[in-house]
């Protein structure tokens, strides 16, 4: 049986593997040949049978009832988001697809070139769909037809951005997982899986541990080629309407060294005015004329 056939038991498997018998007041005795818990203590830390626990693993038993999941939760040390998605992998029907292809509303397109800050628009699967001039200039691989899990994963160009980018990478996975949550029928997450599964043994490896992470704003340092290190805000806004799109918006603390860079970008990137020679690389925001 397939991780896709049983994701219960997997999630409950590699979420096992995560937690020491210390974390939840066990005494460890003895060489233990499998790391985290074993199956009998998670079993009996929850108040249900070994055996009945081994079924759930195994995918034999697919409807056990929220209070024995919760009982998992609290055992396996899941957060709000961790604890959600396994209530979700119970009674997921199967079903057989279609690629459907994604369209980015009007309005938004428009937003994206009115913007004066780098943005773009990305599926539930990290596709970009749409972007604007400052947020390639940001990544050039945030032009169109990019896929975030896949740039950073297999562009060393994209890694060279991030001071550790196999820490983002397990970022971005724990948040792919939330995103895309139990519909994984969906052929365009079964199609990038399989293909960085077989492109990537750090990815292999991040995925093994079925982290969930519930996507917010946070905070990002690059190393850009331009204009060095880079500090920015990244916001995510669902867009309305649509099967899980979000509009990313880049913008940086007013006054400081990091919206002059991003300034500068702007600059680079804006259309040369009638007798104005064509932009070269940005200058350092402590040297430029005025």
């Amino acid at each position: 049986m397939t991780e896709d056939e049983n994701s219960l038991g997997g999630y409950l498997r590699a979420r096992r593997e995560q937690v020491t018998p210390e974390a939840v007041g066990l005494r460890q005795v003895g060489l233990r040949r499998t790391p985290g818990l074993r199956r009998e203590e998670v079993a009996m830390l929850a108040g249900i049978s070994a055996d009945y626990y081994l079924r759930l693993e195994q995918g034999r038993d697919r409807n056990p009832s929220a209070q024995v999941l919760e009982a998992l939760a609290r055992v396996l040390q899941l957060d709000a988001t961790g604890t959600e998605y396994l209530l979700s992998l119970v009674g997921r029907p199967k079903k057989k697809r279609r690629a459907r292809k994604e369209t980015v509303p009007e309005s938004i397109r428009t937003l994206l070139g009115t913007l004066p800050l780098p943005a773009f628009v990305e599926s539930r699967c990290f596709d970009v769909l749409a972007s604007n001039a400052l947020a390639v200039a940001l990544s050039p691989r945030l032009a169109v037809g990019g896929n975030r899990l896949r740039d950073i994963f297999l562009d060393p160009a994209e890694q060279a951005l991030y001071g550790d980018w196999q820490r983002a990478g397990a970022g971005l996975v724990a948040g792919f997982r939330a995103s895309v949550g139990t519909d994984i029928d969906d052929p365009r997450f079964i199609e990038l899986v399989g293909e960085l599964s077989l492109a990537s043994e750090s990815f292999r490896t991040v995925w093994a541990r079925h982290d969930v992470v519930r996507w917010q704003g946070s905070t990002q340092t690059l190393n850009h080629p331009q204009v060095g290190q880079l500090t920015i805000y990244r916001e995510k806004l669902a867009i309305t309407g649509t099967n899980g799109q979000l509009l990313v918006v880049c913008h940086a603390e007013p006054g400081t060294d990091n919206a002059d860079k991003l300034a500068l970008l702007a600059m680079a990137t804006a259309p040369a005015s009638p007798g104005t020679p064509a932009s070269g690389a940005p200058q350092s925001p402590r040297t430029r004329t005025t």
